[in-house]
C-alpha cells in the first residue's frame, strides 16, 4: 500500500510526450518505474498503477475513442464504490455478482468489490441466440451457485437482470442506482495474499456452473508469468474485443495489462462480431499497439472477411504489432497461414503469433510461446492422436498438424501421464497435469468437483489431452467433456439436458461431445437414443434436435439417431461420453441411415 494510505491522494508523473497513442486516449509511454505484476494483492497492483498516466479506452464499433479511463481515475471510483458496498451490508468474503459489460463501470466495480474485501464475480452479457428466457436461466443458475450479496448489470439489461435477481432472490441493481448510496466511513479491509480475489464462471456454465476460486497470490503470479513471457516493454500498448467474463479477456486483457501498468485500448465483442475488420483497423490507427489476442476463429473471420477486391496494404498497417497471441481453442495452423496470406502485405509477420495454453482453473496461462518463435507445428498420427494402437502397415497413415504451445509460464510445472498415473516420454500421448503458485483454490462450494481434478499435493487434471517435446507443450484434444467452439464453451450436460426437455427422451438417451472436422475445426455432435420406426419421423425428429441444439450454442451440431441401449455406460451405470465418442469414430456404433 502506498505510504499515503488507500485513501490518499497520489502524485501524478510529469507530463511525458507520447507520440504511440491515438488523440484523446491515455498514453503508451510513462515515466513511471514498470514493476511486472510484483505486488501481494490485486488492489496493490491498481494503487501502483494510479501513480502514473496510462489507463483503459473505450472505443465505439468504428473504433472511435469514447471515453478514456486512466487508472487513477479507475482507483478514485473503485474506491467509493466500495464504501457504497459497505453501506449496502457486504462483508469481507461476499460475493458481488457483475455482468461483465466492456466499460467504466464494470472496471470500476470489480476493483470497489476488491477493496471492499468482496469477490467480483463476472457474469456473461446475452448472446445472439438462445433467446431472453435461455439468458435469464443462465443468470440464475450463475446466481445460484455463487450467492452473491448484490447483483450489478446495466440500465440497458434491467428487464433481463432484474428477473433473474428476482428468481433467486438475490438483491439486485444496475450502475446507475449505485450513485443514489451514500458511502459508508470507516477503514476499508486489508486483502491477505492467500485470499480469494475473485470467482471465474466459464461462459458456458449454465446448467452446471463451476465457479473457480482465484487467490491474490495466484492471479499476479500468473500475472507475473504473463509479464515475464511476453517479455514486456516500454513502448507496449494493447488492443482487445475479448469480453471480460472469459478469462483471457478478464485476466490477460484487463488485469494483466493494469498490473504491468500498460494502456490497453477495447473494441466490444458485439461490435467486433459484427464488423471484425474493425479490430485490425484499430490497430492500424494506432500506432502504439503491439501487443493483441484472439482465439482461432478471430483471425478466421477476418481472412474471410478481406474482399478479393481489397488490397490488405492499402487498408491496414499492422508492422507494429509484436505479439498476435492465439489462445482458448485449438489452434489450426491452416487458419493461421490464411491470416498471414492475407495480411503480410500489410506488414503482418508471421513470427508475431505466439501460441499459448491455458485454462480458468490455472487463473490463465500455462504455457506461452517464446516471443519471435511463431507457429511450429508437428505432424502426429491419427491413431496416436486418438490414443488406438498404430495403424496396421499396409493401411495408408494420416497425420494431423499439431501446434507447439510454448514453455510452461514461470512458476507452472507440467506432467504428462498415461492411463495408469506414470510419468510419460517426450513425444507420449497422455492427459495433461498442471502445478503451480497460480492453480486455483478450488471450485467454489464444490469440494467433490475440487477433489476430482485436484490433488492434495497440488497437481491439476486439466482434462486436456497432449505432449512434452524438448521443453515445449502441444495439445492435442481433451479428455474432458467440455465443448469448445470458437472460443466459447459449453458443456456436454447443457446439450443433453437441452435435448431432454423434448417429448419422448429421458436422462442418459443422450451423448454429446467435440468431434473433428475436415479442416480442423471442432463440431458438436449428439447421439441420440430413437424408438421412432418412421424414417420420416426419424428424420423431423433429427431436424428438431438439431434446431434445439443450434438455439443455446449457436451453431448447428452433428445429431445422429441411434438404436436403444446403444450408449455405453461405465460399471456404475453412468453415461461415458469419451467411450461414446470413441466407438461412433470407429464406426462400431451405427446410427441409422435418415434421407436428408
Amino acid at each position: 500500500m502506498n505510504s499515503q494510505g488507500r485513501d490518499g491522494v497520489l502524485e501524478r508523473n510529469a507530463s511525458v510526450k507520447d507520440e504511440l497513442a491515438p488523440p484523446g486516449t491515455t498514453p503508451t509511454l510513462d515515466s513511471l518505474p514498470r514493476r511486472i505484476a510484483d505486488f501481494d494483492t490485486l488492489g496493490e497492483a491498481l494503487d501502483y498503477a494510479a501513480n502514473g498516466r496510462c489507463g483503459l479506452n473505450f472505443h465505439d464499433a468504428r473504433g472511435t475513442p469514447q471515453r478514456s479511463y486512466t487508472y487513477a481515475e479507475l482507483r478514485t471510483d473503485a474506491l467509493v464504490h466500495a464504501r457504497r458496498f459497505l453501506a449496502l451490508g457486504v462483508k469481507p468474503g461476499d460475493r458481488i455478482a457483475l455482468v461483465a459489460e466492456t466499460g467504466a463501470d464494470f472496471a470500476a466495480c470489480f476493483f470497489g468489490a476488491v477493496y471492499a474485501g468482496a469477490l467480483p464475480v463476472p457474469l456473461p452479457l446475452p448472446t445472439s441466440f438462445g433467446g431472453r428466457d435461455a439468458y435469464i436461466n443462465q443468470l440464475s443458475m450463475q446466481l445460484k451457485s455463487s450467492d452473491p450479496r448484490l447483483f450489478l448489470y446495466p440500465t440497458e439489461l434491467t428487464h433481463f437482470c432484474k428477473d433473474a435477481g428476482e428468481k433467486v432472490g438475490v438483491s439486485s441493481r444496475d450502475w446507475e442506482s449505485l450513485a443514489d448510496v451514500e458511502p459508508a466511513g470507516g477503514d476499508l479491509p486489508t486483502a491477505e495474499p492467500d485470499d480469494i480475489a475473485y470467482l471465474q464462471y466459464s461462459s458456458g456454465s449454465t446448467r452446471f456452473p463451476h465457479g473457480v476460486a482465484v487467490t491474490h497470490r495466484a492471479l499476479l503470479g500468473n500475472l507475473h508469468a504473463h509479464g515475464v513471457g511476453l517479455k514486456v516493454q516500454d513502448d507496449d500498448r494493447c488492443i482487445s474485443w475479448l469480453p471480460w467474463y472469459h478469462d483471457m479477456g478478464l485476466v490477460g486483457c484487463f488485469l494483466s495489462p493494469m498490473s504491468l501498468q500498460l494502456s490497453v485500448d477495447y473494441l466490444k465483442t458485439e461490435d467486433f462480431a459484427r464488423r471484425p475488420l474493425a479490430w485490425l483497423d484499430m490497430i492500424t490507427r494506432n500506432p502504439g499497439s503491439t501487443v493483441s489476442y484472439s482465439p482461432t476463429f478471430g483471425y478466421d473471420i477476418c481472412s474471410r472477411r478481406m474482399s478479393s477486391q481489397t488490397r490488405a496494404e492499402d487498408r491496414f498497417d499492422l508492422s507494429r504489432w509484436r505479439i498476435a497471441g492465439n489462445g482458448a481453442d485449438m489452434i489450426r495452423p491452416d487458419v493461421m497461414q490464411s491470416f498471414v496470406d492475407c495480411f503480410a502485405a500489410a506488414g503482418f509477420r508471421a513470427s508475431a503469433f505466439c501460441p499459448s495454453y491455458g485454462l480458468a482453473e490455472a487463473t490463465l496461462a500455462v504455457s506461452l510461446m517464446p516471443p519471435g518463435e511463431g507457429i511450429r507445428v508437428e505432424l502426429v498420427e491419427e491413431n496416436e492422436l486418438s490414443g488406438c494402437a498404430p495403424g496396421q502397415a499396409d493401411q495408408p497413415k494420416r497425420y494431423r498438424a499439431v501446434v507447439n504451445c510454448g514453455r510452461p509460464v514461470t512458476g507452472m510445472e507440467v506432467q504428462v501421464r498415461g492411463s495408469d498415473g506414470e510419468l510419460l516420454p517426450d513425444r507420449g500421448i497422455g492427459q495433461v497435469f498442471v502445478r503451480g503458485t497460480s492453480v486455483m483454490h478450488s471450485y467454489f462450494r464444490d469440494e467433490e468437483s475440487t477433489r476430482a481434478c485436484l490433488s492434495p499435493d497440488g497437481w491439476l487434471d486439466t482434462g486436456d489431452m497432449g505432449y512434452m517435446s524438448k521443453g515445449y507443450i502441444f495439445i492435442v484434444g481433451r479428455a474432458k467433456d467440455m465443448i469448445i467452439i470458437n472460443g466459447r464453451n459449453h458443456w456436454p450436460q447443457d446439450i443433453e439436458w437441452a435435448v431432454e426437455q423434448l417429448p419422448g427422451f429421458k436422462s442418459g438417451d443422450i451423448a454429446a461431445f467435440a468431434i473433428t472436422g475436415p479442416s480442423g475445426e471442432e463440431t458438436p455432435a449428439v447421439l441420440v437414443h430413437c424408438r421412432v420406426s418412421d424414417n420420416e419421423e426419424r428424420g423431423r425428429l433429427r431436424d428438431q434436435i438439431r434446431e434445439r441444439v443450434r438455439a443455446i450454442t449457436g451453431i448447428t451440431p452433428v445429431v445422429e439417431l441411434v438404436p436403444p441401449r446403444t450408449l455405453p455406460r461405465t460399471s456404475s451405470g453412468k453415461l461415458s461420453r469419451v467411450k461414446a465418442r470413441s466407438l461412433y469414430l470407429s464406426g462400431e456404433i451405427q446410427p441409422y441411415d435418415i434421407a436428408a
